[in-house]
Order: C-alpha cells, then sequence, then structure tokens
C-alpha cells in the first residue's frame, strides 16, 4: 500500500479577473475551487491510474469537510485526522494582467494531534510506500520528517520524500527510496549552480553518497533526469508547446514514477510514467486525467535514454 501525507492542505481559489483597478470594486469573469497539498496530489494521481494508496493528514473546519468531500468524489481513498480547531487554509490565487498568490497558514496541530498522525502510520509494514512532501507547518516541530522515518528505518518501508533544503538533507541518512527536487533545489543543497548533465549527475551521486537510493531531478524545459541506486543515468524529455501552470507537475511526477516502478519494477519505465504524467499536468486545466496521461505516453518526445 501507498500512503502519502500532507500536512497542510488547502482549498485553492481561482478568481480570473479582467483588469485589477485598486480604485474600485473588480468583479470576476470566472471562479474555481480546487483541492491542494502536494501528498493530496501525489494521492490523486494514483488513484486516476488505478492505483491503491491512503491519504493521510489534517483537516479543519469547512473548509477541511470540503477538500474531503471532493476527494471522496475522485474516488480517493482517505484517513484524515480532523483538528479541534480552526479551518484548513484557504488560497486565493488571482489571475489578470498580474498574477498574486496569496496562501494563508492553516491550523495549529498539537502534540496530540501529531501524535495521532503516527498511531495511524503504525499500519506500515514491509514493502509499503510513505510519501512525505511538502512543507511543515510552523506548530509543528521542524523535525517531523526524521521522527516519522526513524520509526520505520530498517523495516523494509520506501521512503518517498519531496522536500527543499534541510528538510530533504536531514532526512537523507534514513535512505529514502527515493528524492525528487528540481535542478535548482539540487543546486541550494550544495550552494552551486546546476547548469547541465554533468552537474545533476554530479550533486545526485552525492545524495546518494549521503544517503539516497533514487535521486529524480526534474529539469524545466529539458525534461527529468535519473540516477538510480544500480548508478544509471536516464534522462527523459519533456512535450514542446504552451503549458496551462507547473502547479502539481512536480506531485503528478512523484505518483507516476511509485506506480510504473510498482508495474513492472523497471526504473526506465517509472521515469516515462513519471514524465508523462507531469507533461500531461502540465498541459491541464488542473491534474492529469488518466486519458491525457496515456496519450502522453504515446508522445515520441518522452523516449528514455540510457546515458
Amino acid at each position: 500500500m501507498i500512503y502519502t501525507v500532507t500536512f497542510n492542505p488547502a482549498l485553492d481559489y481561482v478568481m480570473h479577473v479582467g483588469n485589477l483597478n485598486a480604485k474600485d470594486i473588480n468583479r470576476c469573469e470566472s471562479e474555481k475551487i480546487y483541492f491542494g497539498g502536494k501528498g493530496i496530489n501525489v494521492s490523486v494521481i494514483l488513484t486516476r491510474l488505478g492505483v491503491a494508496n491512503n491519504a493521510l493528514g489534517f483537516l479543519a473546519g469547512f473548509s477541511g469537510k470540503q477538500i474531503e468531500s471532493m476527494l471522496k468524489e475522485e474516488s480517493v481513498k482517505t484517513d484524515f485526522i480532523y483538528l479541534e480547531n480552526g479551518f484548513t487554509r484557504i488560497n486565493v490565487k488571482i489571475k489578470s494582467d498580474k498574477g498574486f498568490d496569496i496562501n494563508a497558514s492553516g491550523p495549529e496541530i498539537s502534540e496530540e494531534d501529531a501524535a495521532k498522525l503516527l498511531d495511524k502510520l503504525s499500519v506500515l509494514k514491509k514493502g509499503d510506500y510513505l510519501v512525505l512532501a511538502g512543507s511543515v507547518p510552523k506548530s509543528m516541530p521542524s523535525d517531523i520528517y526524521e521522527k516519522i522515518l526513524d520509526l520505520f528505518s530498517g523495516k523494509g518501508v520506501h521512503f518517498v520524500v519531496d522536500a527543499t533544503g534541510d528538510l530533504l538533507r536531514n532526512v537523507l541518512k534514513y535512505k529514502p527510496f527515493l528524492v525528487k527536487p528540481n535542478h535548482h533545489e539540487l543546486g541550494e543543497l550544495f550552494s552551486a549552480e546546476v547548469e547541465d548533465m554533468a552537474d545533476i549527475v554530479k550533486y545526485s551521486k552525492k545524495l546518494q553518497e549521503m544517503g539516497a537510493v533514487n535521486v529524480l531531478v526534474s529539469w524545466g524545459k529539458n525534461g527529468a533526469v535519473l540516477l538510480d541506486e544500480n548508478g544509471e543515468v536516464y534522462i527523459c524529455g519533456n512535450v514542446p508547446g504552451e503549458i496551462s501552470g507547473s502547479v502539481g507537475c512536480g506531485d503528478s511526477m512523484v505518483a507516476g514514477f511509485i506506480a510504473g516502478y510498482e508495474d513492472k519494477g523497471e526504473y526506465s519505465y517509472a521515469l516515462k510514467l513519471g514524465s508523462a504524467c507531469g507533461n500531461a499536468t502540465a498541459f491541464a486545466e488542473n491534474l492529469a486525467s488518466k486519458s491525457e496521461i496515456e496519450k502522453m505516453m504515446q508522445s515520441e518526445y518522452l523516449n528514455v535514454k540510457h546515458l
């Protein structure tokens, strides 16, 4: 089973406004609400691919109930912890001649609530996957990733970590099965500029030396690079075109990689399916559908090369 954890989910309230005018009331041309959160996105893509998983994390108030309702419509299995106070954050995204993103901070998570999450994770067993993605709320210990992975270290659980900076660096000692920085984040880990393939391979190897098993690096318009546990390097390109946005692309890639590896046990196929999911989401209004992913899998631009 695959378990995802989203510490600070959100509803994204996206508003399309023709031209913002600070001196008058602005009227929306259209608005939509989407669920958000890196772990949730991974669960949604896995579910659309037909891969069993369970989405965990924290929800609160009316906005939390809305997220869970939307996920149930997607047939996503959930086991969230409901907080007694506050409400799940609502992020406002204004699309106009200029774009504005206003992200809320989210509810307080107590030590007792954090302990409930650890209790729910106690069912993990050998062969399961645990996906930890995104930042940690200020109300939680900064080392919560480490505390969670320490509980299951050496028990055969596949850890997948999509995080940045110290959050990622500090869990490498637990030998995560997969880490997925983008090339900018990879460089920031080593205070270096990552400009080409040689740089990506060089610093991915350093991550492996620090404990990572497989390193998947998203490389913007150039595609993605995988350094697998056997030291093999694979690259997969991107499909050209005008993208709708980058939100959820990395999460979709993580989901596709896990699904692909679970299906065939081949890293090259995992990279291709991960790339297809990421590309499909880039061209979609929100997260990619199964049909959009399948279409991407047929693209001539997503041929995986073994370097």
